[in-house]
């Protein structure tokens, strides 16, 4: 009998140990991506300071106002915040640990982005087709490295979120596919911040 007790005992104690492991794991990697979020937070606030500082050097070339369609970038903006809706929709899915509709706000979330930097694709081309590339003046540059970061930002997370479908697709709904998905939809919210700040600044200020 003191055996049996000793052996549940050290079952238990074991379980313990194990579950506050993966539980300190867990903070310290949403630990690590706070830190790089931050380190983002920095790079666009240079990008910002730099574009506010040249955005009026359009040597003789059009100005924001000439160059830029506000409808379109306002359904641009539309597709990436509505896909921040899905992304919040799909972790509750996965905290009702329900896969399927977990799945379904997933692809939703990837169609937006994906539409997203399509648009924004679609937007750099008709500028360089017409001649207003990043090499014609200091407020294009500044404005192509800004704009295209974020841009690379949004791509770099559609292919984590492949990944991520990926994994759940093998592993199930787990405490380490929860953590991973946890931290994509905290880079994904954290891009959408970005983009509202550069909608205001970029487009929006010279249309009013």
């Amino acid at each position: 009998m003191t055996t049996e007790m000793n052996t549940a005992i050290a079952n238990t104690t074991n379980m313990q140990y194990v579950s506050h492991h993966h539980h300190n794991q867990s903070d310290t990697n949403v630990y690590g991506f706070w830190v790089y979020i931050m380190s983002d937070c920095i790079l666009f606030a240079c990008l910002f300071a730099t574009f506010a500082v040249l955005h009026n050097n359009t040597y003789g070339g059009p100005s924001a106002k000439e160059l830029f369609s506000l409808p379109f970038v306002f359904v641009e903006t539309m597709a990436l915040l509505t896909s921040s809706f899905t992304c919040g929709l799909m972790m509750l899915a996965l905290h009702h640990n329900k896969r399927k509709l977990a799945f379904i706000t997933l692809a939703l979330t990837f169609l937006l982005g994906a539409s997203f930097v399509f648009m924004e694709l679609k937007e750099f081309h008709s500028l360089v087709a017409e001649g207003h590339d990043w090499q014609r003046s200091a407020f294009l540059s500044s404005f192509f490295t800004l704009v295209g970061t974020h841009g690379l930002h949004v791509s770099l997370g559609l292919l984590w979120l492949i990944v991520l479908a990926i994994q759940l697709g093998i592993h199930g709904i787990n405490n380490t596919t929860m953590t991973k998905m946890r931290t994509f939809s905290l880079f994904w919210h954290f891009l959408d911040i970005i983009w509202i700040l550069l909608f205001t600044i970029v487009y929006l200020v010279e249309f009013i």
